[in-house]
């Protein structure tokens, strides 16, 4: 890797800079971005590095862009700060589907309503949205299977795509469309299960390498979040904010994108930039004091901002 910036601290404060809308939550000031480790490092990775933590980058996703700017700058044959690395091959990404892929989903899901019972999803799905997700959460199984199964019954005859929260194997036995789940279900879940089941699958990310992890497993579609500082759950990871999105959008293109995370109304047309198909809100609906106008008004802010072919036009993050 060549470069004028012979310096770490150099090359980490250029990067930072250039980069400066891939910031989530406070600048890392330079000396706390040095790490012992580093010293291993050629001088360039070094700066990539620290460059990445000063823009509050968790270590895990700081090392999978340098490792991607290591393979763009082979790829390009030079080295430039300005280009953040977007393309799948840089991150290891094939560009063969995937044998282990689970069944596709659209790639546009629209406007995405996650609600905390059957009745909302019967609701919502009478109403016109286009994707819904139960997230019941209760310790009685009973009252799970109660609204897994009332959900499923509530969608029928409606075109809204019903997941369900968690629940996989009461969403297999319930016949629900796909199931969502976090990156902490990955460990436990019998995907090829729930692949064999032709179940569609959703999964939860909140940074790059999460996304890649996913990846891995083929799902139907990514979540990518949290864009904005949610109170809904807690989160281990700050904000990512719209200039990650657009990188995280740009990069994942291939598949079908939800954002969420702090989304409202105001919100929503900056996001739809990123090119991702498909917003997920909760409050902005179910805090509404008329949701189905609320529905109206999301689903009109969500003007497709890509081309009439479908591809996504080039971001720059």
């Amino acid at each position: 890797m060549s470069t004028n910036l012979s310096q770490p601290r150099d090359l980490a404060h250029a990067l930072a800079t250039h980069h400066a809308t891939m910031l989530a939550g406070p600048a890392m000031p330079y000396e706390q971005a040095v790490h012992p480790s580093d010293k291993a490092l050629s001088h360039e990775d070094a700066g990539l590095m620290q460059g990445c933590r000063m823009l509050g980058f968790l270590e895990h996703d700081a090392q999978c862009v340098a490792k991607a700017w290591q393979a763009q700058t082979l790829r390009t044959s030079q080295f430039s700060i300005h280009d953040w690395p977007c393309l799948p091959q840089d991150f290891g990404i094939s560009a063969a589907p995937r044998d282990n892929a689970f069944p596709a989903c659209p790639h546009r899901l629209g406007l995405y309503a996650v609600l905390p019972d059957a009745q909302w999803v019967g609701r919502m799905a009478r109403a016109g949205v286009p994707t819904v997700q139960l997230r019941f959460k209760s310790e009685d199984a009973t009252a799970i299977r109660r609204e897994v199964r009332a959900a499923v019954q509530a969608v029928q005859g409606t075109q809204s795509l019903l997941f369900i929260n968690d629940h996989w194997q009461m969403a297999i036995e319930e016949g629900a469309y796909g199931v969502h789940l976090g990156q902490e279900d990955m460990d436990v879940a019998p995907l090829d299960t729930l692949r064999a089941a032709g179940l569609r699958l959703g999964l939860s990310t909140h940074g790059y390498a999460e996304m890649l992890r996913a990846e891995a497993v083929g799902p139907s579609y990514m979540a990518l979040g949290a864009v904005f500082p949610t109170t809904l759950k807690r989160m281990q990871t700050a904000p990512q904010g719209v200039g990650r999105l657009n990188a995280y959008a740009q990069l994942m293109r291939h598949r079908p994108l939800v954002a969420i995370g702090g989304i409202d109304a105001a919100r929503i047309p900056l996001v739809m930039q990123s090119g991702v198909g498909a917003i997920a809100v909760v409050r902005a609906i179910t805090s509404a004091s008329d949701p189905e106008r609320a529905i109206q008004t999301l689903q009109g802010l969500m003007q497709d901002p890509l081309q009439d072919d479908g591809h996504f036009s080039q971001i720059t993050p």
